[in-house]
């Protein structure tokens, strides 16, 4: 095994990986790291994936491959490079592969050759006639011997054993091939010695060398005076390939002096011309015209050499030889031939998610023709998303445009080649281009929002619909599965109410709904395909939960007790009196929840019942000698399909005592008493303010005295250097009834608005002077009663003039002098 040479042919576009190997390995001998060598050439490899390329293009697959695990060029079996290539000069396999980033790598592995094989004649024995005329230097030529081994192991020389009248010259054909002459080196002379015996052998270049024998027979005959002579020893001639049989090639002359039949020459070829070239061309034996016999090829066979004797047939005659070169000359007769390397050369396979550039397909276009007529240039026909680059030794299909399997799976290309001879040639190769399909397409629902309705008190188990979504991926990748994506429904999990088919879509109510407590509710269903990642989708669906007559009104007013309610009305109430309101109520809705109102069975002469609003009044007035009691049946029934109703014994009875108000319909006692109470806060909060304001007038102004405050004041106070002169204005009379009362507490009538007791307190009598003076007296029976178990409130009293009489107090707390 040799070296690899790592050459770059292309912007990274083309790799051409070189390796060697000597032939008659064993089957699994590694020739080399392909993989390591590519990447190390440029070869974009993903490390994850031990096998990042593809072989397309195989020559010999049934002795060499690439391991797909390792990326190891391996033998598959023992190599013959003989069987193999023959006697070529070069024996080369080649492999084109293509990695994960489009690049190509061209792989030649070539055979070299071991020196197995000797040399082999095809005969055993040679026998040969030579007249004891012939002089020195002449020439015969001898049967080559056959190695299968090339170059320097093939045949290289000739030896003749032993030496001594004879010698031995090894000559060179124009194929490479080597023969032997046998050359007269003396005189002969029959009467001596009629016949001798030599061993001629023929030798290879190995070292040591091979070599093959064979035993050479010489028969020294009689002289004829005058041998055939050609007029050159060769001759060069060219013919048209597909010259028609018959087409002569060149006329030989050979000619001999004697007369008769010592002067008669015929011609004929040499024993060891190739039975190919007797098959192409034939010789006239009297006028020695070579003409066409077969049809000639030039890619067969560019040269042919044809060894010619003339022998007069006078006794013991010595033949004349000439050699005749005959060279074909090349037609434009071979149209290119297309060979499309991948794996099935009819369908190509690729990726919908194959990228611009990806090669989907090497494309080797050959033309056995030479020259201008060998010259090919390649298109691909028709309007498809590939095109083809070409190289020096093959073309690539490329991927020239989107591809989608579900727009269209596969696509038929046509490759066309043409040469440039005159008249030109073509040729055309189609093959169809598979697209394989990827996981691109979310599955894709009918609809994005689906809507049932199913009537409440529903079977638990109970089919409700079924969702439906498609994904045009195949295989696996188109395959769809559904679930219910989780959610909460009155606070449950939405699993507790419905279940899904995760194959079909068919969604199933599991437990049986109310319309009263889930009036409608809604869920998600995901839908999910098979491929790996897999891709997803989701879709609403709304449950409507209609309504059914399944509840039964029930009466809430007037109270019932065991189904019977008591109602008193006045006995001289007149006709339209307002007797009492019936009210039912019914959890249905719309017509299942509508209720009617009516009067079955009792005094129904004496009363009328309001349909719609349950009022039941009187139609007549009620005598002196009407009954006291009455008796009405009342039902109340929904108005769904099948009505169900519910009834009341009302009990009526007349009652002096009450009076006899004219009702005009239904009041509403919460709502005056609210307005009631309302209205008392606000005239309170109204007077509040105006005491307020009106004791907390400027203390400036005149004031009025109660005679025992000012009093009882002024005994206290540190008398003036100054005496006032005080007016009858000044002094104002307290009444008796308040001026002998027992015990009275004195506060601050400025304090009075503020006192957070002001209003538990009775006010029996104030001052008429109140308003302009700080004081007033103020009834505090009841409050010294209730306040007896105060700690924090203190209440002072004081009888007549007593010296030990507190200052005024404020909010029952006495203040310093």
């Amino acid at each position: 095994l040799l070296g690899a040479a790592l050459l770059w042919a292309g912007a990274g576009a083309l790799v051409n990986l070189k390796y060697s190997v000597e032939e008659e390995q064993r089957a699994g001998t590694v020739i080399a790291n392909v993989a390591k060598d590519a990447r190390d050439a440029g070869f974009v490899l993903d490390p994850r994936q031990p096998a990042a390329f593809r072989v397309v293009s195989n020559s010999a697959p049934h002795l060499v491959d690439i391991s797909p695990g390792s990326g190891l060029l391996v033998t598959k079996q023992k190599i013959d490079r003989d069987l193999l290539c023959r006697q070529s000069p070069k024996c080369v396999i080649s492999l084109e592969v293509m990695s994960s980033s489009m690049e190509i790598c061209v792989i030649k592995l070539e055979i070299k050759d071991l020196n197995d094989n000797a040399p082999s004649f095809p005969t055993d024995q040679i026998e040969l006639e030579i007249s004891e005329t012939a002089s020195p230097g002449t020439r015969v030529p001898l049967e080559s011997a056959y190695d299968p081994d090339s170059g320097s192991f093939g045949v290289q020389s000739y030896e003749i054993t032993p030496n001594d009248l004879f010698g031995l010259e090894t000559k060179t054909r124009g194929d490479g091939s080597r023969f032997a002459e046998l050359v007269v080196e003396k005189s002969l002379d029959r009467e001596t010695q009629s016949h001798y015996s030599y061993v001629i052998t023929a030798l290879d270049g190995g070292d040591p060398p091979n070599f093959g024998t064979v035993e050479l027979s010489i028969r020294v005959i009689d002289s004829n005076d005058n041998n055939p002579l050609f007029e050159e020893p060769a001759y060069t001639v060219s013919v048209p390939e597909n010259a028609p049989p018959g087409t002569p090639v060149i006329r030989l002359n050979a000619s001999d002096p004697d007369e008769g039949t010592n002067g008669q020459v015929l011609y004929s070829f040499h024993s060891y011309v190739s039975e190919r070239a007797r098959e192409l061309f034939q010789i006239d034996p009297q006028s020695g015209l070579i003409t066409v016999s077969g049809a000639i090829d030039y890619e067969e066979g560019h040269v042919y050499e044809l060894d010619v004797q003339a022998k007069d047939l006078g006794p013991n005659s010595i033949p004349a030889h000439c050699k005749v070169t005959i060279s074909v000359q090349d037609a434009n007769d071979n149209p290119p031939l297309i060979n499309l390397l991948s794996v099935n050369s009819e369908l190509v396979e690729v990726s919908e998610n194959a990228p611009l550039g990806y090669v989907i397909a090497l494309v080797r276009v050959s033309d056995r023709d030479s020259g201008a007529n060998g010259r090919v240039q390649c298109k691909l026909l028709g309007n498809v998303p590939f095109r083809l680059q070409e190289y020096e030794s093959f073309s690539t299909i490329l991927v020239d445009g989107r591809l989608d399997r579900e727009q269209r799976d596969q696509y038929n290309l046509t490759i066309q080649a043409r040469d440039n001879g005159i008249p030109s040639l073509q040729a055309t190769k189609s093959f169809t281009v598979k697209i394989t399909d990827e996981n691109d397409n979310h599955p894709h629902f009918s609809k994005p929002y689906y809507q049932v309705i199913v009537q409440e008190n529903n079977t638990p188990g109970a089919y409700l619909l079924s969702v439906s979504a498609r994904d045009p991926d195949l295989g696996l990748n188109g395959s769809v599965s559904y679930q219910i994506v989780p959610s909460q429904v009155r606070d449950m999990p939405v699993f507790t109410y419905v279940s899904i088919n995760p194959n079909s879509g068919d969604i199933y109510a599991l437990r049986s709904f109310n319309h009263e407590q889930t009036k409608a509710f809604e869920f998600k269903v995901l839908a999910k395909d098979g491929g790996n990642p897999s891709l997803q989708s989701n879709a609403t669906v709304r449950v409507i939960v209609l309504d059914v007559n399944d509840n039964t009104p029930v009466i809430t007013a007037p109270p019932l007790v065991n189904g019977t309610a008591e109602v008193y009305i006045p006995r001289n109430a007149g006709v339209g009196y307002l007797v009492t309101v019936v009210k039912a109520d019914d959890y249905d809705e719309g017509e299942n929840g509508r209720l009617s109102y009516e009067m079955v069975e009792g005094d129904r002469g004496f009363f009328e019942i309001d349909q719609v609003n349950g009022e039941i009044r009187t139609t007549r007035a009620f005598g002196e000698n009407a009954k006291t009691a009455y008796e009405l049946i009342v039902v109340a029934h929904d108005h769904g399909k099948t009505s169900l109703s519910a009834s009341a014994l009302i009990l009526i009875y007349l009652s002096p005592a009450l009076d006899a108000q004219e009702s005009i319909g239904s009041v509403n006692l919460s709502l005056i008493f609210i307005i009631a109470l309302g209205s008392i806060a606000a005239i309170l909060f109204v007077t509040m303010i105006f005491v307020a304001v009106k004791c907390k007038r400027d203390n400036k102004e005149i004031r009025t005295y109660n005679c025992r405050i000012a009093e009882y004041s002024y005994g206290h106070q540190k008398k003036s250097s100054k005496k006032k002169k005080i007016s009858k204005n000044d002094i104002r009379l307290v009444p008796r009834d308040v001026e002998e009362t027992d015990k009275m507490n004195v506060v601050s009538c400025s304090s009075l608005t503020s006192s957070l007791n002001y209003f538990d307190y009775h006010q029996q009598t104030l001052p008429l002077g109140c308003r302009r003076s700080e004081s007033t007296f103020l009834n505090v029976e009841s409050q010294n009663s209730r306040n007896a178990g105060s700690n924090h409130i203190y209440h002072h009293t004081f009888t007549g003039q007593s010296p030990q009489q507190p200052d005024l107090i404020i909010n029952g707390m006495p203040l310093p002098e």
